[in-house]
């Protein structure tokens, strides 16, 4: 079959059922010469790869993309990165990005609620809605999405060793609504193992908390079968310091440990798997970065394929939302920030990203204020509106350049899979520090690549110039901590106490045993438990996890 009779089938089969749920947001795209555009480039003559190796869009290997048409049907979800201060700020907030375009919306939460704490724990003394907003009660969360309609929006928790927790919040919102769980649409980050690799907001050890990702995994897929159960992060690997290899490397080792537990948690794996999303960096080597996205998503199609052997084609899919590299940012001449952030977009964008946070200028500095969001806001709409790399779909597909980029990391990607493999997996190799040395090694070599000054920082350690900063500041008052004490003291207070002493004593019992801890975490919110609360009896059963030196 030639090249133009496959792509005759594929336009007759895929391309038919796409546009017929998701027509093309133009009925032409041209340049600006009146040059048309077409849907998909091909190679000008039979490329006896071109089947296995990339495929046309929205089949498998999927290394030009998961939908048939990507953006010209729909672009990506503008995710804004937000949380701070009280839930009424970061409504405000919330409200604010809705309003300038943004089209969904991703929590940032402070770090008591990431290590499951209560904002009057004595642990979260002056760390209370600092670096994300403070959520301990289901209160809390009602006053962070008020005249938010969650059947309207998809969100994006950044959460992880209390994500099922959040999550069960999330849901009790939504139910008084009056929404139904099965119209949620979002996202909980839910990835533990890249915790103990490159973050450290851990809670449990690996067993119990394994044990909580399949329990979402299961419960989601009878219940939510919209929301994503898991974002498998490369973000925090590479923000640590890995390479780009690296990144692809690790993070679909972990992805195969959390197929691999589902898999023995007695799940199918076509059951969870089209749930499974990926969350990866956008760094500043245009090029690379974009490789990286496409041989990302061609060899987790294989890994879902062959070795799992899974059957539905959305299994095989790699979907994934991207940031803009916190790492990259410089205090220094700050204003440059914008056009990193902007090359950083442009590489998520033209790989084939499903959502994007773009970063803010002042990042760097402080919590962003509303002035820089917009503006990274802005540089999302206008790389969709005004670029026009957009309109055709996979767009460098074809450059020899990045064709070998893709190949080389797909290749350097393989060859870390294969040695975790016979580690014993992901798990054994972070028990034995060997994902941590890897990082920490690339990170070194990075830095002292820029001392030395083979790698240029514009600002940092080239074209310096003496400044004062003139940037807005955006302040976390303290008597936000104070104000949550008495709030927390009230909601404790006007609670059935009889019926939270026996669903906490309940929750012992099932932490012991095997039933899903879903129902019981929807329950408990349900009914006036805290965050802290629910973490701190698991902590009684399960204990904590100790990080060793390597």
């Amino acid at each position: 079959m030639t090249l133009q009779d496959q792509y005759k089938k594929w336009q007759e089969n895929t391309l038919k059922k796409s546009l017929d749920k998701f027509p093309e947001r133009k009925n032409k795209f041209e340049t600006s010469s009146g040059i048309e555009l077409p849907r998909i480039g091909l190679p000008p003559e039979v490329d006896p790869d071109y089947e296995a190796k990339f495929n046309f869009p929205g089949e498998f290997p999927f290394t030009r993309g998961v939908q048939p048409t990507m953006y010209r049907s729909r672009f990506w979800t503008m995710r804004q990165y937000a949380g701070f201060a009280t839930a009424e700020e970061t409504n405000k907030r919330y409200l604010y990005l809705l309003q300038h375009g943004q089209t969904g919306l991703s929590v940032a939460f402070d770090l008591p609620t990431q290590i499951g704490y209560d904002a009057d724990d004595p642990i979260a003394q002056g760390e209370v809605g600092k670096v994300g907003v403070s959520i301990s009660t289901v209160e809390d969360m009602a006053r962070l999405f008020d005249q938010i309609p969650l059947d309207k929006v998809s969100t994006s928790m950044t959460i992880n060793a209390p994500a099922g927790i959040l999550l069960a919040m999330y849901i009790a919102v939504a139910k008084r609504q009056g929404v139904e769980m099965k119209s949620l649409r979002g996202t909980i980050q839910n990835d533990i193992l890249k915790e103990y690799v490159a973050r450290g907001t851990y809670i449990f050890p690996p067993a119990p908390s394994m044990r909580l990702i399949t329990d979402i995994f299961s419960f989601c897929a009878r219940e939510i079968p919209n929301w994503n159960t898991i974002s498998v992060s490369g973000y925090h690997i590479r923000e640590a310091g890995s390479t780009a290899v690296q990144e692809v490397a690790f993070t679909l080792a972990n992805g195969i440990a959390y197929v691999e537990a589902a898999i023995r948690a007695g799940l199918s794996v076509d059951e969870f798997a089209p749930q499974i999303s990926f969350f990866f960096n956008a760094h500043n080597n245009l090029l690379e970065e974009v490789a990286k996205f496409r041989a990302a998503r061609r060899l987790w199609a294989k890994i879902m394929r062959d070795r799992f052997k899974a059957h539905k084609p959305a299994s095989w899919q790699l979907r994934f939302h991207t940031q803009t590299a916190g790492s990259t940012l410089t205090a220094q001449q700050p204003e440059n920030n914008v056009v990193r952030v902007t090359l950083q977009a442009l590489s998520a964008v033209l790989g084939g990203t499903q959502s994007l946070h773009t970063n803010s200028m002042d990042e760097a500095l402080w919590l962003p204020t509303e002035k820089s969001v917009r503006v990274a806001l802005r540089t999302q709409q206008i790389i969709a509106y005004e670029s026009g790399v957009a309109d055709s779909v996979d767009p460098l597909a074809g450059s020899y350049l990045i064709e070998y980029l893709t190949d080389q990391i797909e290749q350097g990607a393989t060859e870390y899979i294969f040695k975790i493999d016979e580690m014993g997996g992901a798990l054994t190799a972070i028990e034995r520090g060997y994902m941590q040395s890897e990082i920490q090694n690339a990170a070194y070599e990075a830095q002292q690549a820029i001392e030395r000054g083979e790698q240029v920082i514009v600002g940092v350690n080239r074209f310096q110039v003496e400044e004062n900063l003139t940037l807005e500041r955006l302040k976390v008052d303290p008597a936000i901590e104070v104000a949550a004490h008495e709030r927390l003291k009230k909601f404790r207070d006007n609670r059935d106490q009889g019926k939270v002493g026996q669903l906490l004593e309940r929750l012992k019992v099932v932490a012991q045993g095997t039933e899903n801890l879903m129902p019981l975490f929807i329950e408990c919110v349900e009914n006036s438990i805290t965050l802290g609360e629910i973490c701190n009896t698991l902590r009684v059963v399960w204990g904590e996890y100790v990080a060793e030196g390597f």
